[in-house]
């Protein structure tokens, strides 16, 4: 079967603070836009930041998972070692605060993967994981 892209909508309260971080900061190159929404390109998935002045994702509800508060909901996307290192160098130089700093989960184990939980401006919940094996994106113990 073939991958095809996602397409997901997310509200933000800044779209200038939304090109800052998910064009600047994420490299995401922008798609059409409006003056209430603004397409980016999510490693060839297309991600729309719309404008919902006070609506924030910071209130998300967490569970708890490997002695973290992982919020929810939540997306990312699946990198290879090397970019996820790449990014998670990036955004620690730009000081973007991690709500789960990056780390390496089931090391040495099936699914072993590394993962960082972090916010956009406007509070939406970002996880970006890697592993050593992507065969193992669905391993069972």
């Amino acid at each position: 079967m073939t991958l095809r892209p996602f397409h997901l909508a997310f509200p933000v309260h800044d779209l200038d603070a939304a090109r800052a971080f998910w064009g600047g900061l994420m490299g995401c190159a922008e798609g059409r836009s409006s003056a209430q929404w603004v397409d980016f390109d999510f490693y060839g998935h297309q991600i729309v930041a719309h404008l919902v002045p006070g609506m924030s994702g910071a209130d998300a509800a967490v569970n708890p998972v490997d002695g973290h508060g992982v919020p929810v909901p939540h997306f990312g996307i699946v990198l290879d070692m090397a970019d996820w290192q790449a990014l998670a160098e990036r955004l620690k130089a730009a000081g973007v605060a991690f709500g789960i700093a990056p780390y390496i989960r089931f090391k040495g184990q099936p699914g072993e993967q590394a993962t960082m939980f972090f916010r956009d401006p406007s509070g939406n919940a970002i996880e970006m994981k890697a592993f050593a094996d992507l065969g193992q994106l669905f391993a069972q113990d």
